[in-house]
């Protein structure tokens, strides 16, 4: 059975579409919702996110030989993000993450968790770890940057500087809302990240991304550490300087009553709405004070300045996210 999130049973909740099944999409305000996001106000349910933790002696050392960033001195309660790659250095999992002092606590997309996992397990060798999908005894909720909520004793935490991560235990998730409401839906928080040019898996990528594209070099990736898999694809972009795609950040005309979804296409203004796609519309959003934005993913030589439309021909300005 499909996981459905108790507090969609708050007043006005209306539930999410893929990817996002079984939390709220918005709770009957999607405006006042941004806003209370942006002042630090209220909470994310996360919950249908998945959850793994690995343990043991040996679990940092480890994951840094399977992992993009560098943790195998991952400081205690310092967050951090990464991505598992295949043997082309495409992206196959992203892992927001923190180390507690004794277990690595990760969220995963919604459902990645089995795949992820199985993955780790062909590598323990004769590594001192357990891995363990912990998705049906946590859940994940989201304080916004600002947030004087309080968070549960003995509650892993990820903060970051766009707010805290909570690894709440599923028990406890009606009586966090009822603590620390107003709760804001999912593309509330979607909007801000769009805003904030933050990629997501399953949005901004397809089977073929590869982390520069993206700018996830720095912030997933770190360019001086050991081999894992996928590092020589890393390496041999990095030094050449030529992903073939780039992320972008669109404004969108205001008056179009539709906003384009993921996957409609993006073409040069100039070449009119019948010409020849030069990338894809990844995440849009309604947005409380920009209007109707997106991310988009276009082949690196569009131009810088150049107006795009998006899907049926929606006007758009890019900005740039990763450089050309």
């Amino acid at each position: 059975m499909s996981y459905v999130s108790p507090l969609l049973s708050l007043p006005g909740a209306v539930a999410c579409d893929e990817p996002d099944e079984g939390v709220a999409a918005h709770y009957g305000d999607l405006f006042r919702e941004q806003r209370a996001l942006a002042d630090g106000a209220g909470f994310t349910d996360l919950s249908h996110r998945g959850v793994v933790t690995v343990s043991g002696a040996d679990r940092l050392s480890w994951l840094h030989l399977l992992l993009t960033q560098h943790v195998s001195e991952l400081p205690p309660h310092q967050a951090t993000e990464a991505l598992v790659l295949s043997a082309h250095g495409h992206i196959e999992h992203v892992l927001y993450l923190v180390d507690d002092g004794e277990t690595v606590w990760a969220h995963t997309e919604p459902g990645a968790q089995a795949a992820l996992i199985a993955y780790l397990e062909s590598m323990k060798f004769f590594y001192r770890v357990e891995v363990a999908d912990r998705t049906e005894e946590y859940a994940v909720v989201h304080l916004p940057a600002g947030s004087i909520a309080a968070v549960p004793e003995g509650a892993a935490v990820r903060e970051t500087p766009h707010g805290r991560d909570v690894f709440l235990p599923r028990d406890q998730l009606s009586s966090f809302a009822q603590a620390n409401g107003p709760a804001a839906g999912v593309l509330a928080y979607e909007a801000l990240r769009v805003e904030g040019r933050r990629p997501r898996l399953g949005r901004e990528t397809d089977h073929r991304t590869i982390p520069h594209e993206l700018g996830w070099i720095g912030s997933a990736v770190h360019l001086q550490k050991g081999c894992y898999r996928g590092q020589e694809t890393v390496a041999r972009v990095h030094n050449l300087g030529r992903p073939p795609r780039r992320l972008v950040f669109l404004h969108l005309d205001g008056s179009e009553v539709h906003v384009p979804g993921h996957g409609d296409a993006v073409r040069l203004a100039s070449d009119g709405p019948d010409g020849r796609p030069v990338g894809f519309v990844t995440t849009s959003a309604r947005h409380h004070e920009l209007g109707p934005i997106a991310l988009a993913l276009v082949k690196r030589n569009v131009p810088a300045d150049a107006e795009l439309l998006a899907g049926e021909g929606t006007a758009a300005a890019q900005e740039v996210v990763v450089e050309p």
